[in-house]
């Protein structure tokens, strides 16, 4: 076979491979992604839920201007209760940086150790969570630890959990996804253990502990443990598509307003939170994002602009399309960010 015919056989599986991934791609995603960038947040919001989001909140802190709330679409879809901005959500993953911050705090009090294992916090584990002598607190701050997800368990958003036993049964005597430190793979395992750890070290419950050194300090009235704590009419509604019912009484942790969390991610990332102590010692991520059924959301904070940016999405699906179109707005919200202090 000649140069010149390899040349162009290569060329032509190139163009056929790209045709036909094209063709996979959801195009309403290609749509949204090139579509001229709109002139204001808002009406970047209002362009989402004609993508097919049900309701949107937007809460931006950016330096030397005062903090901006944009809502769109419903809070309440069936009711026709337009979205609000200071209604509460589920804040799900997110909620990972308050636990990394409270452990930060305990370890900087002596109380736990960054390097010991969850064979010394948690004995009744040797045996059947595989290498618990050798997974630290650090490696499962970081998601290092390589033990099974129990979230990843088949159909488990169907009828999930709701204890710690009924969590961690699910993973028990499973074998290892990778040797500690040797790799990295995001696992709520993890986070179900450290919490745990933090109760009974505490003697309580931790959100109690995360009350009092976390939110009371920064002055957070509308951040809860769960929905038990509060009026379940300010809680935004949440949709799953293909599924017929508002998601809103599902209880799935922690809830927030968006500036709540705003404020929190601004002292997260400008140092205020922690002292210097703490700051040496916190070893997990400065954002985050999370999902539920019915809930998605994002908190992050762009370092060019000094502005902490909060998204809530209430729309989900099972083949998170609409996480990877909230993604798209993300990126096109920072963009019209940038392009108005240009």
């Amino acid at each position: 076979m000649t140069k010149k015919r390899t040349t162009l056989i290569i060329r032509i599986t190139l163009i056929v491979g790209t045709i036909v991934s094209l063709f996979f791609v959801p195009w309403l995603l290609v749509k949204a992604w090139i579509l001229p960038l709109p002139d204001t947040v808002q009406d970047q919001l209002d362009e989402a839920i004609e993508h097919g989001f049900d309701g949107m909140i937007v809460y931006i802190d950016q330096a030397d201007k005062p903090p901006q709330y944009f809502t769109s679409g419903w809070h309440e879809r069936e009711s026709k209760i337009p979205a609000k901005p200071q209604a509460l959500f589920k804040i799900a993953s997110i909620s990972k940086l308050y636990d990394a911050v409270a452990v930060t705090k305990l370890v900087k009090d002596g109380r736990l150790s960054l390097d010991k294992t969850i064979a010394d916090y948690l004995p009744d584990l040797i045996g059947r969570v595989e290498n618990a002598e050798k997974i630290t607190l650090r490696l499962m701050i970081q998601h290092r630890s390589g033990i099974p997800n129990f979230t990843n368990t088949p159909n488990f958003w169907a009828a999930p959990t709701d204890t710690y036993e009924e969590s961690v049964a699910l993973i028990l005597d499973k074998p290892a996804n990778f040797e500690p430190g040797e790799d990295y793979e995001y696992c709520n395992t993890n986070y179900l253990l450290l919490n745990k750890i933090m109760d009974d070290e505490l003697g309580y419950e931790n959100f109690q502990f995360i009350q009092e050194e976390i939110l009371k300090p920064l002055k957070l009235n509308d951040t809860y443990g769960s929905l038990s704590e509060v009026n379940i009419d300010d809680v935004m509604s949440g949709y799953h598509v293909g599924h017929p019912y508002n998601l809103r009484a599902d209880d799935h942790g922690m809830l927030a307003s968006a500036e709540d969390v705003g404020t929190f991610l601004r002292a997260l990332n400008d140092g205020s939170l922690l002292d210097k102590g703490e700051q040496e010692i916190y070893v997990y991520e400065y954002e985050h994002a999370g999902w539920v059924p019915g809930y998605q959301n994002f908190a992050n904070y762009h370092e060019d602009l000094d502005a902490v940016v909060i998204q809530f999405y209430s729309t989900t699906d099972p083949d998170l399309y609409m996480w990877n179109l909230s993604e798209i707005i993300n990126n096109r919200i920072a963009k019209i960010l940038r392009k108005q202090k240009s």
